[in-house]
């Protein structure tokens, strides 16, 4: 906090400096409903620009393969500790019941329920972080203003290639994520835990799961995806000020990537799960 004295000799109101305030890195009134109505807008820009990415193939197939390369070990890992944390909290919960042949109830609800949550929480600490970064130190070292000049498109050639990107690789990162959930909980739950048999796991685990619930899964983490590519894109874009105005456009963007996830995820969840019981119940 720093005090000046004006000309007249009283002394100056003081002054904080910027990124203390609450709410992350958000300070002064109204500056985070205005980073949403931007990025709201950035959207609608990034969707239009979209037919200009035809002529950047190979610069989407290289987003494609670096966000794959970069963050599907640790995605497919978390996947799978989440699962094997639903195997060990129905087994233990339901054998204390007298029902542990029922541990699929859990391992099925979790695969397409709580799958994209932890999808869109690593998509916003490893990729859109990382986007962040990546274009908030292009637009400061002005390579973002050099491809203007050049005759390139920036919005098509920097933002609308990587949402085409993250839309292509999501079902293949998802469902192979969803499919090492099935083989982590199968075998903790029959090898490991013992808690049931092979064939009886299996009954219970597709008897409250069908083939809609994992696409409706798989929507909504393709949603949650393009949702946190954008946030990431927007403040990498738009970021001032030098490293340390990357450095804030970096956590701005965390804080917003993890309430799209939270609200967003628990929205969605109500509108697909909430009133379609897959239960083999009441029929």
């Amino acid at each position: 906090m720093t005090v000046a004295a004006d000309s007249g000799g009283v002394a100056a109101k003081p002054s904080t400096e910027a990124g203390t305030g609450s709410f992350g890195s958000y300070t002064g009134e109204g500056s985070l409903i205005r980073d949403l109505g931007e990025i709201a807008r950035f959207t609608v820009t990034s969707v239009r620009r979209m037919p200009g990415v035809r002529h950047y193939g190979s610069e989407v197939l290289r987003q494609a393969g670096i966000m794959i390369l970069s963050s599907s070990g640790i995605i497919w890992f978390m996947m799978g500790m989440l699962a094997a944390e639903a195997s060990l909290e129905g087994h233990y919960l339901l054998s204390q019941l007298g029902a542990g042949s029922y541990t699929g109830v859990f391992t099925s609800t979790a695969d397409y329920t709580v799958a994209p949550e932890m999808w869109g929480w690593i998509l916003s600490a490893k990729v859109a972080c990382g986007l962040v970064a990546e274009l908030g130190s292009m637009r400061i070292s002005e390579e973002i203003d050099a491809l203007e000049v050049m005759g390139l498109d920036p919005h098509s050639y920097l933002i609308s290639t990587r949402l085409l990107a993250v839309i292509i690789i999501t079902p293949f990162m998802f469902m192979i994520g969803t499919g090492i959930m099935y083989g982590v909980q199968y075998v903790l739950n029959v090898h490991v835990f013992h808690s049931v048999s092979a064939g009886g796991y299996l009954s219970v685990f597709w008897a409250f799961q069908t083939q809609q619930d994992v696409l409706l899964s798989l929507a909504m983490g393709a949603i949650m995806g393009m949702m946190i590519v954008t946030v990431g894109c927007y403040y990498g874009y738009t970021a001032s000020g030098g490293p340390v105005g990357v450095g804030k456009n970096t956590a701005k963007s965390m804080v917003i990537n993890l309430v799209i996830v939270s609200v967003v995820g628990a929205v969605f969840q109500q509108m697909f799960f909430g009133s379609l019981t897959r239960a083999p119940i009441g029929y």
